[in-house]
């Protein structure tokens, strides 16, 4: 496990809710810490090569891009082969998410979940299908879950809320 500090527990914190919007958001979080922007650069290097931050990225709103017909696509797929097809899965562009999840049976057979976005539900559907094609006869059934709202999405939160 790795040990972080009380700069990096602070850096973290900061940042958990996002990077400040503005043109220089790493010496904007220097400033309110009372670090200088390299500082907070060259620890979010070191976080990121430790494993402790997968990524830094942009999470644009989907809804506002026209992106409204949202559909999360589940599988029922073998055991022995769903980490491989889950990963050919999660690999295409237009899926972003996708993981595994225990089954609850008998009423949810559905052991891989993978998020699909279009502009309309024929646009999802036929990535519904391209995602069938490539699973093939692994596939023992699926179906497809339309997002009607958004909910909250957060990643993991330390203490404090952050900014």
């Amino acid at each position: 496990m790795i040990k972080l500090d009380a700069i990096d527990e602070a850096i973290l914190n900061a940042t958990q809710a996002g990077l400040p919007i503005v043109r220089y958001p790493y010496a904007e979080v220097g400033r309110r810490l009372g670090l200088e922007e390299s500082d907070v650069i060259a620890r979010f290097q070191r976080l990121i090569a430790d494993g402790v931050v997968r990524r830094i990225a942009v999470a644009p709103n989907h809804y506002a891009l026209g992106m409204s017909a949202n559909g999360m696509t589940v599988w029922d797929i073998a055991d022995d082969a769903v980490s491989e097809i889950g990963a050919r899965i999660g690999a295409l562009d237009y899926v972003t998410h996708c993981y595994r999840r225990p089954r609850a049976l008998p009423d949810w057979p559905y052991n891989l979940f993978a998020m699909v976005h279009g502009t309309t539900r024929d646009e999802v559907e036929a990535k519904r299908r391209q995602i069938a094609s490539l699973i093939g006869p692994a596939c023992r059934s699926s179906d497809i879950l339309y997002s009607k709202r958004i909910l909250k999405k957060t990643g993991v939160r330390l203490t404090g809320k952050g900014d």
